[in-house]
Formats: C-alpha cells, structure tokens, sequence
C-alpha cells in the first residue's frame, strides 16, 4: 500500500545503518544495525498502535473545537458552511496530515531533521514549526491555568459567579442575568472573569503584579504535563487512555443534558440553518481552511514528532482518516452542546441568540458559567466541563512539548545526555523553561497573550491595545517563521559550487532510499510466490 504498510526503519540522521541480507528459506530479511550515536538510546516506539491515534486525536480535539468551530459555523452560513469544511477536510487536511506522518513515520526523525534528511532547503520549516509549538504551548498552559481555576471554585459552597454579593463585583452595574446589549451592565460571570481571575488592570502598560493564585496553578499545570510525559511515549500513551476519552464522555453526557432543557432547540437551530449565499464569499473558504489546519494540527510539527515513534509497519493511511474524522465529528458535537446550551441561556433571559453567542475564551469561561448557574444539578456540571477542559487542553501540551524534547533528542542527544545524563532531566528542564515563560500571562494586565496575534489587538469591544504592543506582537510572529528563510539561506551558504548546483544539492534527500526500496520489492515479490505456491499445493 505504499508508506506505512510493509517497510522498515530508516535510520536517525546521525545514525550509521547496515544492511545485511540473509537468505533463510527464501526469505528476505533485513537486520539493522545501528550505532546510537546521535542519541545515545534506542528510539523508543508506541506500545499499542492504540496509544499513538488516541494521542492524535487528543492533540487535533482541544480548545478550539469546543469554543471556535461552533461560533464559526453560525457566523460562516449554519450548515452551508459544512461544505466548504468537508471540501477543505478532504483536499487539504487529510492529504497534509498524511504527509506529516508519513515523514515523521518514514525518517523516524521529528520535524527539523525530518524535513532536512528529505529536503534540506527546508530545514528551516521544521524548526520554524517547533518554535511555534513551544510558543502556543507556553500560553495555551495558561488557559489549563484558568481551568484549573474554575475547576477548584466549582467545589464551594455555591458557585461564586452566580451572585453579585461577592468582594469583586461592582454592585453598580452587576448583573446576575445576561446583560445582552446592555453596555453599562455585566453579567456575575463576567465579572468573576475580569476582576476575579484576571484582576484586569487599565491597560497592558499597566502590567501589574503576578496573580499568585494562577502562579500556583500554572505551576501545578506544568507539573501534571511532566508527570505525563517525562518516560516519553511510554508514559504518554498511558495517560491518553484517559484524557483523549473523558471528554466523550462528558460532551455526550452534555447533549443528552442539554437537549432537554427549554430553548435548546432554538438554539441548534440557529447552529444549523443553512445561509447559501455564504458559500460565495471568499472568508468563508478561508475560515474553512484555516479552522482546519489549526484544528488538525497541520504544521505544527507535533504530527510529524508521535509519528516518528510509530513502528515502520504502521498503516497511516487508516490513522490519518481515523484522526481526521473523529476530530471533525467532535467539532460538530461540541457544537450541538454549546449551541443548545445558548438557545437556553437566550431563552430564560429573553433575548435573542445573536446577544449571546461568542467565540474564544469568553465562551467557556463566562457564557457557560452563567448557563451552569441556572442548570438544575449545576453544582455537579460545574466542575466536570471544567475538568474536561483540563483534559483537552493536556492533550494538546502533550504533543507540543514532545516536539521540542524531539527536537533537542534527534539534534543533540549524545551532548544533552552527557549533561542531564537523563532525558528525564531534559523534560524537566523544557517544562521549566515552559514555566517561566508562561508567567507574563498571569499577571493583572489586560490578557497579554492576545497580543501574539496578527489581527489589531483589543480586549473586548472597548478597549485597543497601543501600537507598541501591536508591534510586539508582529515580533513574536517573525520570531516563528524566520527560521523558514535563514534556514534555506543557510542551506544554500555551506553548499559549494554555482548557485544553481547549491540549490540542486539543498532540494536533494540527504539518503539514498533505493537499495531499502529493493530490498521491499524482494519481499512482496517472494511473499506472493509463497503463497501461490502454497494455493497449489
């Protein structure tokens, strides 16, 4: 069938291999022999094929399925908008996603060695894609952060964004309904949010101390990934048992939930009416792209990373539309709940579902909130959606962090392991520096982590961040994808000859793939004698 059917192992890049062949009974076998120098270990490989697409699927099924997809969705034309996002699923998504397990699978490498033994020019996007990772998973802590946070106030004696009567809350213009187009008024949750979790300052020229409440937990945070990763795929796999499938369970146990509550059809309605004149602008294809690509994980490099821990047999092809497929499944169920939650919400409060629908983090963490404190049995939902939060979001650090520990083990493993003398060490190590990083995010300023993105930044409809802030944000951009063209321009430098002859060697594999090739093509070649020969007799 091609990649991932009935092949064996590359080498690591830094590896010696040699190939002996033995002719045992007509049978062609091929033993590997490798010298561990690059890293110092044997590749340690998935126990179960289970373990690997559970971990896929955990890292494609995060945040953004539960509060982006839904809202997008409405906004992009209801179910006109499934179209352009099968379409886009099935041209770009699944082809990318089986193009990075099948380097990642293929060369055994994570994605700068990866990318650089199959083309070199582009040694650069594979580190360009770890830079990012590392980047996202360093505030995407912080939303595990706050989580956590809501998780341990759900256990009080009453939920403490239900009411107005607490130390935060300006009575003034506290609302313990949904305030809709009410400017002067904001909801409990909303509150509890703003001067509560955040203790928002003015602006982010006003940073503010650190929260020592969410400095705890992003420590605890940070604490719960090593523990789950620190024995690398071994330890991981374990844990995704868990974490990929809990939040099944508790997404299925919210539709049956919610469903029944009044107003729940209204608001799936709303989720699902087709808009076809949608389908004619150009946004709404990008949007269907981009949601995607970042929803599947397409180049981030985490793919290619748990893939090159699979065995060199595994079919990746039947991965590549299982992951898929239940990552888009999930999104579509999680709009289910949340849509039908809001038809709830719109209808107790009386106002239409357009008041009350939004993306990102306002969506979890003050919509939500608010429909859970008038839900019957609120304190038992409470803090099982956020618990399943906590869960979505380990999966998705899982896999980032594993690229940077990829990374650092296929380039320097013999240098690191001469100085943390363990790679658990080196998990650790990473982690911390994760941490530090991280704590920017938690102090009292405006949610500085907004600033990463290319769009103007504002928080809310009122307030817009100042041009410098604008410009470190299109820093810490740059800091991602420069690596695309110095590595390419590096590529180029060390190669000798004319500018034609050093692109020609940059855009050459740095191995010669033919003699395993043949070696396979023996294989099938005297597997289907045998079994002829065996049909005859």
């Amino acid at each position: 069938m091609g990649i991932g059917t009935d092949t064996k192992p590359l080498p690591s890049e830094s590896s010696k291999l040699a190939v002996d062949r033995k002719e045992e009974d007509g049978v062609v076998e091929i033993m590997k022999l490798e010298d561990e120098e690059a890293t110092g270990q044997q590749r340690e490989t998935w126990t179960r094929r289970l373990e690997f697409v559970l971990a896929s699927v955990g890292y494609a099924v995060g945040l953004g399925n539960v509060w982006r997809f839904p809202y997008l969705c409405y906004r992009s034309g209801g179910g006109a908008f499934l179209i352009p996002y099968i379409i886009m699923l099935f041209l770009c998504g699944i082809p990318l996603l089986f193009m990075e397990y099948a380097i990642g699978q293929y060369t055994r490498l994570g994605p700068v060695h990866g990318l650089a033994k199959i083309c070199p020019l582009l040694k650069g996007v594979g580190l360009a894609t770890v830079v990012i990772s590392f980047v996202l998973a360093t505030y995407y802590n912080v939303l595990m952060t706050w989580a956590l946070y809501y998780f341990f106030n759900s256990f009080g004696s009453a939920l403490p964004w239900q009411s107005c009567n607490n130390t935060w809350n300006v009575v003034s213009n506290c609302s313990t309904g949904f305030p809709g187009n009410a400017t002067h008024l904001q909801s409990a949750s909303q509150q509890f949010f703003d001067r509560k979790l955040l203790e928002m300052t003015s602006g982010i020229e006003e940073a503010g101390g650190v929260r020592w409440e969410l400095f705890g937990l992003l420590a605890l945070a940070w604490l719960i990934i090593y523990f789950c990763i620190f024995k690398g795929v071994k330890s991981t796999g374990k844990v995704v048992y868990f974490t990929a499938t809990f939040p099944y369970f508790m997404l299925f146990a919210l539709l049956i939930n919610n469903v029944q509550l009044p107003g729940a059809k209204d608001g799936i309605l709303y989720f699902l009416m087709p808009n076809w004149s949608k389908l004619l602008e150009v946004q709404v294809w990008v949007n269907a792209a981009a949601q995607i690509f970042n929803s599947i994980g397409i180049a981030f490099g985490s793919m290619i990373s748990m893939a090159s821990y699979n065995k060199y047999n595994n079919n990746i092809l039947r991965d590549t539309f299982l992951v898929s497929l239940a990552n888009s499944a999930t999104s579509i169920i999680a709009g289910f709940v949340i849509f039908s939650a809001i038809g709830y919400m719109a209808h107790i409060h009386n106002l239409p579902v357009d008041d009350i629908a939004t993306d990102g983090p306002g969506l979890v963490f003050v919509v939500y909130p608010e429909a859970f404190s008038t839900m019957p049995v609120s304190r038992l939902w409470a803090p099982l959606f956020f618990f399943m939060l906590l869960c979505l979001g380990l999966d998705s650090e899982f896999a980032m962090v594993e690229v940077a520990v990829t990374c650092i083990m296929d380039g320097f493993g013999v240098k690191v392991l001469r100085v943390f003398k363990r790679k658990e060490l080196l998990v650790l190590a990473v982690c911390s520096v994760g941490f530090l990083l991280g704590i920017p995010h938690i102090t009292r300023v405006i949610l500085i982590s907004s600033i990463i993105q290319y769009t103007p930044a504002r928080y809310g409809k009122s307030y817009t961040y100042p041009l410098w802030a604008e410009v470190l944000g299109w820093f810490i951009s740059l800091v991602s994808i420069i690596w695309i063209p110095l590595g390419a321009a590096h590529e180029i430098w060390r190669n000798k000859g004319s500018l034609s002859q050093r692109l020609k060697v940059a855009l050459t594999p740095t191995v010669d793939l033919q003699p395993i090739h043949a070696l396979q093509e023996k294989q099938r070649v005297h597997s289907e004698s045998s079994t002829l020969f065996s049909t005859s007799q």
